[in-house]
């Protein structure tokens, strides 16, 4: 129920004080001045409180007043967010692109889905059911890839004595009436949910599967995990938004939830833009067929950006209660952590490091919190990945978000000036950069793919490891003066780096890449180790040992043997036996004479 109530007394940007404002509650949604903009209560202090709000406050006068809606910040959740594009609380910006402006009018109020749109729904429970929080009551066809599922709330059970016949209706088109000791529940096709309270769960399952990206960096040496949580830091320049491009486009998440978060607007338009054009590999289709977009740019309110990662991640936890795999893309969490500096600063709170509010790793952990495998209400399984860019002033990874990011993530992803700067992408550095997710998808690994895919990892890891260790000594004095063995090591690591850690967003066949094919291709690179090793120990020099014409062959199969035609790696392996085993048959001769 709306009221009237208070006074504005201060104004300070997106910040607003009121007086007598004595029936407020911390995080209600109240409207602000004669322009009725949208605000949240984020203090109480007898009777005044103190309210940010989420649109251009230009204009507000001291002494207008404030309306009560009685309830938190809260988004609806039904049928019309596929496909959507929203700004930071959830209203639709192609709604107000139709009103005639480029800009978002204020005063707007809290436009959302479209009311008035019909939908094909399929009513699936009688009357006389029994049906409680998370049990399905109707089905629409949202898009041609996701059946959205019309879910009761998590606050109500009871027993249904209406139902309303399967056809097309709006979503406040009354489905379903619930009986229970509480009263009659009405059930339309739409659920309100307050952004910055999780939905609840029946429990949280144990991590047991991978987020398969296609990006072979990703998916054999730094794995996501289906309800894990990973952070992409990386300066300007680095490849942040083109990686999550990558991750949204190839990885097997059934809905992409894609925040811009403070970007500039030409990166947004570039996503606005390109989206609808990327097919989704999996079913020919527009990728915009399970992707919600939500665009803050840096030139909107910031208060909204404050609030549009909780929007996000509040809507991917509805799709995940339907038994859906969702991928968050928050590009980036930088520009959020700014947003709560200019409001703490405007609140006049005490600064932390380098100017951030106290409360920025708890904020920063809380969010990332509600990544997770779950059983949902109603039993089913689904799951969120969190992947958050992080943009460093300078690519400093010691900055406050940086760090206190990497404290709460599994899968640390850290992007390097000098690969990008040297067209190596994507440029995660190999050495920076971890998961913590590979103890619990080494079974999935070892059962799904091979027994000894892991076991290559490290072996490639620990080459790389070696690598940057003898390059401080080539920078010293040169390669010539190093021993044949540590020569090779360095061949053998370019290979891997050019060969396979370096991957072609724009080649058919290099784009994504199976893990079977990962595999093969680690499986070829260990070969060709371990066979010239044996040569290079019998004393063939390394200039024999190293056969430009097969190394090139190595370094270019991700682009040359196909995902239909993986026997060819067969045929690399028995040319690679073929050329040391006659190496090592022509030494072993000349040593016994």
């Amino acid at each position: 129920m709306e009221t009237n109530i208070g006074k504005i007394v201060y104004i300070n940007g997106p910040v607003v004080r009121v007086i007598e404002a004595y029936d407020l509650k911390m995080r209600e949604m109240v409207l602000v001045g004669q322009k009725q903009l949208i605000g949240e209560v984020i203090s109480v202090d007898k009777a005044m409180a103190t309210i940010q709000v989420y649109e251009e406050t230009t204009g507000l006068m001291r002494g207008e007043g404030i309306i009560s809606t009685g309830r938190p910040l809260s988004v609806k959740l039904g049928p019309g967010i596929i496909k959507n594009i929203f700004d930071g609380i959830e209203r639709p910006l192609l709604n107000m692109y139709e009103t005639g402006t480029a800009f978002i009018p204020e005063g707007i109020g809290m436009i959302t889905i479209d009311e008035e749109k019909l939908w094909d729904a399929e009513v699936v429970v009688k009357v006389g059911d029994e049906i409680s929080a998370g049990d399905i009551y109707a089905k629409v066809q949202e898009t041609v890839l996701i059946e959205h599922k019309l879910m009761v709330p998590p606050d109500i059970s009871g027993r249904v004595v209406f139902a309303e016949k399967s056809g097309s209706y709006n979503i406040e088109h009354v489905l379903i009436k619930l009986e229970n000791e509480q009263g009659l529940h009405e059930l339309k096709m739409y659920q309100l949910w307050p952004v910055r309270s999780a939905r609840p769960v029946n429990r949280r399952n144990p991590i047991t599967s991978p987020l398969i990206t296609g990006q072979r960096i990703i998916d054999s040496f730094f794995p996501l995990a289906k309800g894990g949580t990973a952070a992409i830091p990386g300066g300007f320049g680095t490849g942040k938004t083109i990686t999550q491009h990558q991750l949204a486009k190839w990885s097997d998440a059934d809905i992409i939830v894609y925040i811009g978060v403070g970007e500039r607007g030409n990166e947004m338009t570039e996503v606005l833009e390109d989206f609808p054009k990327i097919n989704d590999p999996k079913s020919g289709k527009s990728i915009m067929e399970r992707t919600v977009l939500i665009a803050n740019t840096s030139n909107m309110p910031v208060a909204a950006r404050e609030a549009s990662i909780y929007t996000g991640i509040t809507i991917a936890e509805y799709f995940r209660d339907m038994g859906y795999n969702i991928a968050i893309m928050a590009d980036s969490t930088s520009r959020w952590a700014e947003a709560l500096r200019e409001i703490s600063g405007r609140l006049e709170e005490m600064p932390a490091e380098e100017g951030y509010p106290a409360y920025l790793p708890s904020r920063l952990a809380q969010f990332y919190e509600r990544a997770g495998d779950v059983e949902a209400l109603g039993g089913r399984d689904g799951s969120i990945t969190i992947i958050g860019a992080v943009s460093p002033a300078g690519g400093d990874f010691s900055e406050p978000v940086t760090q206190n990011t990497k404290r709460v993530v599994g899968t640390f992803l850290a992007l390097d000036k000098s690969l990008a700067y040297g067209r190596h992408y994507p440029a995660i550095n190999w050495l920076r950069s971890y998961s913590g997710y590979i103890t619990d998808l080494s079974p999935w690994y070892e059962e799904k793919i091979a027994p000894d895919m892991l076991e290559l990892r490290a072996k490639m890891l620990r080459l790389l490891q070696e690598e940057d260790k003898l390059m401080e000594i080539v920078k010293l004095v040169g390669e010539d003066i190093l021993p044949d063995d540590q020569r090779l090591i360095l061949e053998v690591s370019r290979v891997i780096k050019v060969g396979y850690l370096q991957q072609n967003a724009y080649h058919k066949n290099d784009a994504h890449v199976s893990l079977k094919k990962q595999h093969r291709m680690l499986k070829v690179i260990d070969r060709l180790y371990v066979k010239a090793n044996n040569c290079v120990k019998m004393g063939v020099p390394i200039s024999k040992v190293k056969n430009d014409k097969l190394f090139y062959k190595i370094t270019t199969m991700k682009y040359n043997v196909t995902e239909d035609k993986l026997e060819m790696f067969d045929e690399l392996i028995k040319e690679i036996d073929s050329l040391y085993d006659g190496l090592e048959s022509m030494y072993g001769k000349e040593v016994s004479r």
